[in-house]
């Protein structure tokens, strides 16, 4: 397929700076059990229970106070004294309480881990993008973007780029990823990675790139003035753009 690639001026609206990663909401109750698991550490059935009393104490204390009365960790912390006082009435006897024997805990901090690893691999996965966006940027601003390939999760690099620019759309962005699309480029040289691109990227790139494909064919050798048009039909009439790619492909299987 032949370069495909309409004309611009050059010029980019300012984008806005990266997106901040959320921090992690404080959990009251979480904190009350594990307050909870430090207190009771070595202690036996009796001291449990004594300190079970207490809490049950303040519960109704708190429960006499309006602005006390909805404290997700004081009734936290009641539910997993209680809990605890039932682990060691059915355990041996001189049985102190372990929370690296108590098998709720070790779950809760298996889930944990569990959860840490994929927040992980999300902050490594969002800083790629970033790290991708911030490339491409630098590549259209010298120039260079259209002979640049496009690789596996440029997806969400354009999505960045888009948001940095607060919502507007990235035309000389789309242009490229709708020619390469079209012409198997980089990681769309994989039909699986061009099923996957349907569902990844907005209607009118999809439409663009359909219709280069078909145009592609019908005029192997044409140039870039020709084929601006492709761009802007696309970007106004998506579904019409789509619909003449699928006329063409049509007339094409006829005649072949």
């Amino acid at each position: 397929m032949s370069r495909i690639w309409p004309p611009g001026d050059g010029g980019h609206r300012p984008l806005a700076p990266p997106a901040a990663a959320p921090r992690e909401p404080v959990d009251p109750a979480r904190i009350g059990r594990r307050v909870v698991r430090r207190r009771a550490k070595g202690m036996d059935a009796y001291a449990v229970t004594a300190a079970l009393e207490d809490a049950r104490f303040d519960a109704r204390q708190d429960s006499r106070h309006e602005h006390l009365a909805d404290d997700d960790r004081g009734r936290a912390e009641l539910a997993e004294w209680e809990r605890i006082n039932q682990l060691l009435a059915a355990a041996a006897p001189g049985t102190v309480y372990d929370p690296h024997t108590d098998d709720v805990v070790q779950a809760e901090l298996a889930a944990d881990a569990e959860l840490a690893a994929a927040r992980e691999a999300e902050l490594r996965e969002a800083a790629r993008i970033t790290a991708r966006a911030d490339e491409l940027q630098a590549l259209r601003e010298l120039g260079t973007l259209e002979q640049t390939e496009p690789r596996e999760g440029d997806e969400a690099a354009r999505a960045e780029l888009t948001r940095r620019a607060g919502g507007y759309v990235q035309g000389d962005v789309d242009a490229w990823l709708a020619h390469a699309l079209a012409a198997h480029l980089g990681h769309y040289r994989e039909p699986a990675a061009r099923e996957a691109a349907a569902g990844l990227l907005p209607p009118p790139l999809l439409a663009h790139a359909a219709l280069l494909t078909q145009l592609a064919h019908l005029a192997p050798d044409v140039n870039v003035d020709q084929l601006a048009f492709a761009a802007r039909l696309a970007t106004t009439e998506p579904e019409a753009a789509s619909a003449l790619a699928a006329f063409l492909a049509r007339a094409r299987s006829d005649t072949s």
